[in-house]
């Protein structure tokens, strides 16, 4: 799971609210009546995100981008590489606090729903699904969060290999403009 930053224009930061425990950075947040972030669901349709997550809280998965199933160690097992992992996944528990992106920006996330019915096109406004994350479907929000700039592709991770124009694969990556 991951968010990749190409441009931003407002990295901000709030406390998150103790009771998330599955936070994935490239998910859409909203502040609770005490000012802290939770997670987007979309509904009721008057439902505002503030934006897109930049950091992970989470004890079963990292939410840093990593190549997909390589082989990792000496006795040699295969699995995805991750740079660093703080605290169990969680890079809010120093701090108690979340990066939310605001404000316009470009980014590729794998955060987005990807089930059958759901049509991706460049140009197509985006909002939040139930499970916080980007979706072409309408009838999630009413509130438009980004606008799509490239459908789920490929995206390379710059280290040499043979998936994406000589890079190694992160995976399946949707490209958008942030509208909030």
């Amino acid at each position: 799971m991951a968010l990749i930053e190409e441009y931003m224009v407002v990295a901000d930061h709030f406390a998150v609210n103790a009771s998330v425990t599955e936070l994935i950075e490239g998910m859409f947040v909203k502040l609770n009546s005490a000012g802290e972030v939770i997670k987007a669901l979309g509904t009721p349709s008057t439902e505002r995100a503030i934006g897109v997550c930049g950091d992970t809280k989470s004890t079963t998965q990292s939410g840093l981008p990593s190549t997909n199933q390589n082989w990792v160690g000496a006795a040699p097992t295969q699995g995805a590489f991750v740079n660093r992992v703080s605290d169990s996944f969680d890079e809010t528990k120093a701090s108690g606090r979340v990066t939310v992106y605001h404000s316009g920006g470009k980014f590729l996330s794998n955060q987005y729903e990807a089930a059958p019915q759901i049509t991706w096109a460049v140009g197509l406004p985006l909002y939040v699904s139930a499970n916080s994350r980007l979706t072409t479907d309408a009838s999630t929000s009413a509130q438009i969060v980004a606008t799509c700039l490239q459908i789920p592709s490929a995206a390379e991770s710059g280290v040499p290999g043979i998936d994406v124009r000589g890079s190694l694969t992160l995976g399946q990556y949707v490209e958008f403009k942030l509208e909030i």
